[in-house]
């Protein structure tokens, strides 16, 4: 079909004026047909003088009436009555403005209901001619909208549970701050208890699973004004607009309480989960959506650190809490190479034998200021701050050439060296052992590592695979306080350790509950045994305790009734005052 006949025409544009005007206006016609998009040409007062085919049809397409106006219609008044707002007159202006020359012109994109659902159009405006004519085309741009809308919305969800993620959650926090007039904006930071354990033993596609039923049951206990987000693993962050410290603590009941219900995964009921939950409330004052995320975070890590399943509201003293670990760490970087730091060594009787055949190398840091430091003063800050490396292979020399230099004074001992889980995950564990023994010039069996069960718990193919390296080099390996933490007894089997260490708690049960405790007592002697492994009992400060011990097949003792732990010149002299009384007891006959 020519293009004349499917472009509807103004009569007085086609037919009026020299013959010159009427092929211009027909090829401009031509023009606008071949467009595929719905295209028409308006005067300067918003007539409609040529419309091509898309145009005339696009009413009965998208089924919307108002569309329904041709050539002889008016523009202006079109856009008016689908909408008569302040971004469509904007538009309009903008138009008369490229009509008068002082645009070059006009584009916008904009949205269109229709019986089927909203549609986008972009729209762009050109002058035709030096009258002011001008030319709009209206591209369907529907699929690349919804696709940018899709997009945005995926950068700012979490794919698994579609919650808002970290992003736009500071900005839904940060929007709720600015808002006049705003009540208490309190944050409450979830961490799920267990969560690593169901990952390890069923699978990371069961552990998607679990945080999807999660997601759903935090979302159902909420008010309609909160918003459930995840940070990611198994973190969550709950905003709760206008809602104080009470109101957040009811809240987080409410989400402890979902735990106590069993999660279905792959076919079975897990039971045993647990949260702890952190809150922080901004009240008033300028806070900025980090920093009220970041209070909630310590006030979870705080709840951890109590004992799990646990709630903990933010106060000021956990932030600075952890400002002083953080500068514990820098000076303890500081306080390594400085030389401040010192081991004391605490003695390990052998029960058999009744000799003193190793000791627990234990670090110590002379602080220029605060005096003499325990490790619990520096230890954790150490390894929240990765200085712990640092610190474990400057204890490794240390003990190591210390133990060449009682075996100089026939002093054959033992040396056993505490190892943190966060060496274990740097994979640099064997060679700082190797590196220690060749500077020391130690025989690797002279060397013991010492690691405790709920670290062991955290990571065991990592760590059984090291242990196993060691052990193969010669290196004895030892699982530290045994019974205090949460490791399974299958992880205990695949442990390639060859001495366990009872933890002291058990020995100090003695006292109260004697009978309980030897029981207890007997039974990890006697795993230790079926494991192939000896076995240690920590703690040890009273005579009867360690004739309990030594009666119950303990192969090694240790505690204040024993010895404490002392300076290795102190050690030394202990050692042989010790032997002088043994050989005045037991003269050789």
């Amino acid at each position: 079909m020519p293009p004349a006949t499917r472009v509807s025409l103004l009569p007085a544009d086609v037919h009026a004026g020299r013959h010159g005007d009427q092929l211009e206006a027909g090829l401009l016609a031509g023009v606008l047909d071949a467009l595929p998009s719905p295209t028409v040409l308006i005067d300067t007062d918003g007539t409609i003088l040529l419309a091509n085919s898309g145009w005339t049809e696009v009413a009965d397409v998208l089924g919307v009436e108002e569309l329904r106006v041709g050539v002889g219609g008016n523009y202006f008044r079109l856009i008016l009555g689908l909408g008569d707002d302040a971004r469509n007159r904007q538009r309009i202006a903008e138009l008369h403005a490229l009509m008068e020359g002082r645009r070059e012109t006009v584009a916008a994109d904009y949205a269109l209901p229709t019986p089927a659902g909203v549609r986008w159009y972009h729209l762009q405006a050109a002058r035709a001619d030096q009258a002011g004519r001008v030319v709009v085309t209206h591209t369907d741009v529907t699929s690349r909208v919804r696709a940018e809308r899709d997009s945005a919305w995926q950068a700012r969800h979490d794919h698994l549970t579609e919650l808002p993620n970290r992003a736009h959650l500071h900005e839904l926090i940060t929007a709720e701050l600015a808002r006049p007039d705003h009540g208490p904006v309190t944050v409450l930071f979830l961490d799920v208890d267990g969560f690593k354990d169901v990952n390890d033993t069923l699978g990371h596609e069961v552990g998607d699973h679990l945080l999807r039923q999660l997601s759903a049951r935090l979302t159902a206990r909420t008010r309609s004004e909160d918003t459930v987000g995840r940070l990611g693993g198994d973190e969550f962050v709950v905003l709760c607009r206008d809602c104080d410290v009470e109101g957040a603590l009811t809240l987080a009941e409410r989400f402890r309480r979902t735990f106590d219900e069993p999660f279905q995964l792959a076919g079975e009921r897990i039971t045993g989960l647990s949260v702890s939950i952190g809150i922080a409330t901004a009240a008033d004052g300028e806070v900025r959506s980090t920093d009220l995320v970041r209070d909630a975070d310590l006030a979870m890590y705080a709840a951890k650190a109590g004992g799990r399943d646990r709630v903990r509201v933010f106060t000021p003293e956990l932030r600075s809490a952890v400002r002083q670990k953080v500068l514990v760490a820098g000076e303890l970087r500081d306080a390594i190479d400085a030389g401040q730091l010192v081991l004391h060594y605490q003695p390990v009787l052998h029960l058999a034998s009744g000799e003193v055949k190793g000791v627990e190398a234990l670090v110590r840091w002379q602080h220029p200021e605060r005096g003499l430091l325990m490790p619990a003063d520096f230890i954790p800050a150490a390894e929240q701050n990765g200085v712990v490396v640092r610190l474990t292979q400057w204890v490794l020399a240390e003990a190591t050439r210390q133990a060449v230099a009682w075996d100089a004074l026939g002093l054959p001992l033992v040396v056993g060296v505490n190892i943190s889980a966060a060496h274990f995950a740097t994979g640099t564990l064997v060679a700082d052992v190797d590196d220690a023994l060749t500077a020391a010039g130690l025989p690797p069996e002279r060397l013991l590592l010492e690691l405790t069960e709920t670290s062991v718990a955290e990571d065991p193919l990592r760590a059984a695979a090291q242990f196993a390296q060691l052990r193969v080099a010669g290196v004895e390996v030892s699982i530290d306080d045994f019974g205090s933490g949460f490791s399974s007894l299958s992880q205990l089997v695949s442990i390639p350790a060859g001495l366990l260490k009872l933890d002291r708690s058990l020995i100090a049960g003695t006292r109260v509950r004697r009978s309980e405790s030897a029981a207890a007592i007997a039974a990890v002697v006697g795993l230790a045994a079926a494991c192939g492994m000896r076995s240690l009992a920590e703690g040890v400060e009273t005579a009867d305790q360690l004739a309990l011990v030594t009666e119950l097949g303990c192969t090694h003792a240790q505690g204040f009734h024993i010895g404490r732990p002392m300076p290795a010149d102190e050690l030394t002299a202990w050692l042989h005052r010790r032997a002088s009384a043994r050989t005045a007891e037991h003269p050789p006959g």
